[in-house]
C-alpha cells in the first residue's frame, strides 16, 4: 500500500535578519528539519496556508519552495504537494544551507599572521616602485582596449609580445630568434616541466648545479628526471664534469644561482662543444640577465655559435618587473619546438592573453628599456652601500673563510662563511632583528656544501645598508665565536 505523506501542523519563527524572505523561510523548514519537527517524507503546508500563517505574500513561500527543491531540500509531486526529500534531515543537521549566505561567516583562531621584515633582502624580489605608474597604467589600457579572445592564445598565440621579446632579446642578450621560435609559459616552473615532456627526460639523468635553483630542482625532479649534482665553483659549472650519460644540464651561466658565479667564454665554449658532441641538451636559465655592474655582460649562451641547436633558453619577467607577472619565455632548440608545443597543448597551460599585450605595449614603447635603466642605476647603488658597508666591518671581513661572491650582477650577492657557520640558524636569528635573508641551506643537497647568506639588496634603500650591515656583522659574530 502507498504510503501517505503525513500531514504536519507546522509553527514556523522567521530568523530576524536582512535576508530575501524567501531565504528566511527556507532557513526556518530547515531548522524544523535539523530540530525534527519535519522528516522526510512529511507534507509541507499549502503556499497559501502557510503565507496566511505567517502573514507574508505567497510569492515569498513559493520561491521559498523553489529554492528548497532546488537545493534538494524537497521535492514537487503532483497530487502530493511539496514534501520533505529523503536524506533532508542529514543534510540540515550537517548544516548545508539552500542558498549562498549573505552573513559574514566566523573565521575561526588562527595562528598570529607574521610581521613583515623590516630589511627585506630575499633574493628574487625586485623593487616594483621603480616601474613608472604612467608607463604601467598606458600599457594595461592599451590592453584593456583590445577586443577580447574568445578562446586561450596555446602555445602559438601572443604574436605582439613574441616579436617585442624578440627585439628585445637581441638588444639585451645577443640572442638572434624568429617570433616564431618563442614560446610564452606561466613562470620559469612550467618551462622546464614542458622541456622535459618535449625531450623525454622523465627516468634519465640531467646535470645540476650544487649548490642550485630549489625550484628548477622540484620542478624536473616532479617531471620525473633524475638530478644529478655537479659541483660549481669561481666560474660556474665545469663542462669537464659532465657525462655522456647525462640527458640534459641546467645551469645559469650568466649569475649562477644561488652563489652568483659567471661562467667564462673558455667554459661556455667548451660546454657547447660537449653538447655537440653527446647530443645532451643544455638548459639555460637567464632569471637576471639584464643587471651588469662595473663589468660587461656576456651575450647568453644561446646566442653563441652551436647555441640555436643545443641551448633550450629561459627568460622571465620575475626580476625585471614582478613575480606577480607569472610570465616567462622559452627558446628551444628549432628541432624540440613542436614537441614543446604539443607538450603545451596537452597541459594546457597558458599565459593570460591581457597581461601578455600589457607587457608586449610596455616593451614596445620603450618604457621596459626606460625601466631597466633606471632599475640598473638604482641597484648599482644600493649594491654598492651595502658592499661598502660590510666591507666597513674588518671584525667580519677579515675573519677566515669569509668573503664577497657574485656582487658584479644581478639582484642579490652572498656572503660567504666558514664552513662550520649554521647558516640557516644565523638566517633564523636574523629574522628576530627584523632582516628576512636566508642561508643557503635551502639549495644544497649536500649537507657538507658551502655555507653563506644570500643578500638581496633591490628593496633595501641605501640609507639603511649600514645598519643592516652592522646587524648581519654582529650575529655571524657571535655566532661564530660559540
Amino acid at each position: 500500500m502507498a504510503r501517505h505523506p503525513r500531514d504536519v501542523q507546522l509553527t514556523l519563527t522567521l530568523p530576524p535578519t536582512g535576508a530575501a524572505l524567501r531565504h528566511r523561510i527556507a532557513e526556518a523548514i530547515i531548522d524544523a528539519i535539523r530540530l525534527g519537527r519535519l522528516h522526510p517524507g512529511d507534507a509541507l503546508p499549502p503556499t497559501r496556508a502557510l503565507a496566511a500563517e505567517l502573514g507574508v505574500a505567497r510569492a515569498g513561500v513559493v520561491e521559498a519552495y523553489d529554492e528548497l527543491c532546488a537545493a534538494g531540500y524537497a521535492c514537487a509531486r503532483p497530487g502530493s504537494g511539496t514534501l520533505i526529500a529523503p536524506g533532508a534531515d542529514a543534510a540540515a543537521a550537517a548544516g548545508a544551507g539552500s542558498h549562498v549566505s549573505d552573513r559574514p561567516t566566523p573565521v575561526p583562531d588562527t595562528e598570529p599572521t607574521t610581521a613583515a621584515p623590516t630589511w627585506d633582502l630575499t633574493p628574487g624580489c625586485p623593487d616594483t616602485g621603480l616601474i613608472s605608474p604612467d608607463d604601467w597604467r598606458r600599457a594595461w589600457r592599451t590592453a584593456a582596449a583590445a577586443p577580447i579572445h574568445p578562446r586561450s592564445a596555446g602555445p602559438t598565440g601572443h604574436p605582439e609580445l613574441r616579436h617585442a621579446l624578440a627585439v628585445h632579446l637581441r638588444r639585451t642578450r645577443g640572442i638572434l630568434a624568429h617570433p616564431d621560435e618563442l614560446v610564452l609559459v606561466p613562470g620559469v616552473d612550467s618551462a622546464l616541466r614542458t622541456l622535459a615532456a618535449a625531450a623525454d627526460l622523465a627516468g634519465r639523468d640531467i646535470a645540476f648545479e650544487e649548490p642550485g635553483y630549489r625550484n628548477a630542482r622540484r620542478a624536473l625532479e616532479m617531471s620525473g628526471a633524475r638530478l644529478r649534482p655537479v659541483g660549481i665553483d669561481a666560474d660556474g659549472l665545469d663542462p669537464a664534469a659532465l657525462r655522456d650519460t647525462d640527458a640534459a644540464v641546467y645551469c645559469t651561466p650568466a649569475h649562477q644561482y644561488p652563489l652568483g658565479a659567471r661562467m667564462p667564454v673558455t667554459r661556455r665554449a667548451d660546454l657547447l662543444a660537449r653538447a655537440a658532441e653527446s647530443g645532451t641538451l643544455i638548459i639555460e636559465d637567464d632569471y637576471d640577465g639584464e643587471f651588469r655592474y662595473d663589468v660587461s655582460a656576456l651575450p647568453a649562451l644561446r646566442s653563441v655559435e652551436g647555441g640555436r641547436e643545443h641551448v633550450a633558453y629561459i627568460g622571465t619577467a620575475s626580476k625585471i618587473i614582478s613575480p606577480s607577472i607569472r610570465l616567462a619565455w622559452l627558446l628551444p632548440p628549432p628541432a624540440l619546438l613542436q614537441r614543446v608545443h604539443d607538450a603545451l597543448r596537452r597541459t594546457g597551460e597558458n599565459c593570460c592573453g591581457v597581461t601578455g599585450l600589457a607587457l608586449a605595449h610596455f616593451i614596445e614603447s620603450g618604457a621596459l628599456t626606460r625601466h631597466l635603466a633606471r632599475a640598473s642605476r638604482t641597484y648599482s647603488a644600493r649594491r654598492a652601500a651595502l658592499v661598502d658597508a660590510l666591507r666597513s666591518r674588518p671584525a667580519l671581513m677579515d675573519r677566515p673563510g669569509i668573503h664577497l661572491a657574485g656582487i658584479e650582477a644581478g639582484l642579490h650577492m652572498v656572503l660567504r662563511l666558514p664552513d662550520r657557520a649554521d647558516d640557516d640558524a644565523i638566517a633564523a636569528e636574523l629574522g628576530t632583528r627584523g632582516i628576512a635573508v636566508p642561508g643557503l641551506g635551502p639549495y644544497r643537497t649536500d649537507a657538507a656544501g658551502p655555507r653563506g647568506l644570500m643578500c638581496g639588496y633591490a628593496q633595501l634603500p641605501e640609507s639603511q645598508a649600514d645598519a643592516v650591515a652592522g646587524a648581519i656583522a654582529d650575529v655571524v659574530g657571535r655566532h661564530l665565536d660559540r
